[in-house]
């Protein structure tokens, strides 16, 4: 049974949190969330609203809401969890219940792997790498070859056998309430599959125990890592809601320089690429990270597709990517940036909008620091547009494009070539998002 649509205000649906233990249109304070017009709704069997960002388009987002009891599961450990999510061709409607934190990091057994593991057989020690490509001998214009390189490969292939875990075309993930539901250390990959949701999941600590050395990255070259928590690659209709992503425990400032650089074993929290569509994106958290969220991997990638609404989300702690655009139609509203710099984490900029996306934010609210400059929450290639509407910074409306624009030579277009209609939830004013969002976003909110 599809959920209302988020059409009270958030004022209305923090009442029904009090009054019936339950909110609107997946807002659930409870594992049966009350809807208003049509009874009752259990939280597994949820799908989106209608109208409800880009997930909704077409023939919306139900995830495994049609599962027989042979295909709906409740799993606590690694090996449950792959157990549960079969085989990727099969498209059968299955429901994932996860109850507890599922460590990633270890075997079938349930014993805790580590880097050591991973690497024992392949002949990949860090030291020997470090030696072998070290910039003064190796040079800094080609990508790492040989013996060392292999044996990393090899290594981080192992890594991702037992940590990534393939999500089939018509599947619910969703947190069990109550129980801090979440995966620490692994990668849900959903892969040119259809009609997935993932809610009520806390995503924590997803590292790569085997960065990869690039010495043409940039100007002084990057230590590149492989693993998103949730990663999106030609996937359709997926709706993430009621997450939480971090780097915890392990923060960036706790990370080595190696060449003069950080060794970086995070990637991306929530990634968007590979000509994935119709995607929303809703009541999140995202804090403790760099490069947060890619939409578009390529500034090749075909136009036509990417398209994407994220709405009522946070993002606190974040240094850059959210999101970075490309290509796509993407709606950023009702979303809440505070860009105070956190555990070492200190913002570059927000969104950023590349290879001519077309993007439209609107009633979003950023907190902003004193001495920090408006012009820094946006950027972009001198290619993309942001039609910008109802922002607020500090609660006061700005005009977040012309204040990037005024500072920068690659401006931003500020016109873009389609109207938003799958809006459902859009406020009028994004004055009190700093307060609402901070009881209604985020893992464990869904009861």
């Amino acid at each position: 049974m599809a959920a209302p649509s988020h059409r009270r205000s958030l004022r209305s649906r923090r009442v029904l949190v009090v009054t019936a233990a339950a909110v609107a249109a997946g807002v659930g304070a409870g594992v049966v969330v009350m809807n208003a017009n049509a009874g009752t709704v259990d939280l597994y069997h949820q799908t989106l609203a209608a109208k409800d960002g880009w997930a909704s388009s077409g023939t919306g987002t139900t995830g495994g809401a049609k599962a027989d009891a042979a295909h709906t599961f409740t799993v606590s450990t690694r090996a449950e969890l792959v157990k549960a999510l079969g085989s990727v061709t099969d498209t059968a409607p299955r429901i994932i219940k996860v109850k507890g934190t599922i460590d990633a990091n270890t075997n079938d057994a349930g014993k805790k792997l580590s880097c050591a593991d991973y690497a024992a057989g392949t002949g990949y020690a860090l030291s020997s790498y470090l030696k072998e490509y070290d910039p003064a001998v190796h040079g800094r214009s080609k990508l790492p070859s040989g013996a060392q390189e292999k044996a990393r490969a090899a290594a981080q292939t192992r890594q991702a056998k037992n940590i990534v875990f393939k999500v089939p075309a018509n599947t619910s993930l969703v947190g069990v309430p109550g129980t801090a539901a979440g995966i620490t250390g692994g990668m849900l990959q959903i892969q040119n599959v259809d009609n997935v949701i993932v809610r009520n999941l806390s995503f924590a600590a997803t590292e790569d125990c085997f960065p990869q050395w690039d010495p043409t990255d940039g100007d002084d070259g990057n230590w590149n890592s492989a693993y998103d928590s949730v990663t999106l690659r030609g996937a359709t209709h997926v709706w993430a809601d009621h997450n939480t992503f971090t780097d915890a425990p392990h923060l960036d400032s706790a990370n080595p320089r190696y060449y003069g650089r950080e060794y970086q074993i995070h990637d991306g929290a929530l990634d968007i690429t590979k000509s994935s569509d119709l995607v929303t994106v809703s009541r999140n958290r995202f804090t403790d990270h760099d490069k947060t969220m890619l939409i578009g991997s390529s500034d090749s990638e075909p136009a036509g597709k990417l398209r994407v609404s994220l709405h009522h989300n946070v993002w606190k702690g974040i240094v850059q990517r959210a999101p970075l655009t490309r290509v796509g139609q993407v709606h950023i509203y009702d979303n809440y940036y505070d860009v105070t710099t956190l555990d070492g984490y200190a913002t570059q900029y927000s969104i950023n909008s590349r290879a001519k996306a077309q993007v439209v934010a609107e009633d979003n609210y950023w907190k902003v620091p004193a001495g920090g400059k408006v012009a820094k929450l946006l950027s972009g290639d001198g290619t993309g547009s942001v039609k910008g509407s109802g922002n607020l910074v500090n609660g006061t409306v700005t005009d977040v494009v012309a204040a990037y624009n005024a500072a920068s030579s690659k401006k931003l277009k500020t016109t873009v070539n389609w109207t938003p209609t799958l809006t459902a939830g859009l406020e009028t004013s994004a004055k009190d998002l700093p307060t609402t969002l901070a009881t209604t976003t985020g893992a464990s909110v869904l009861k």
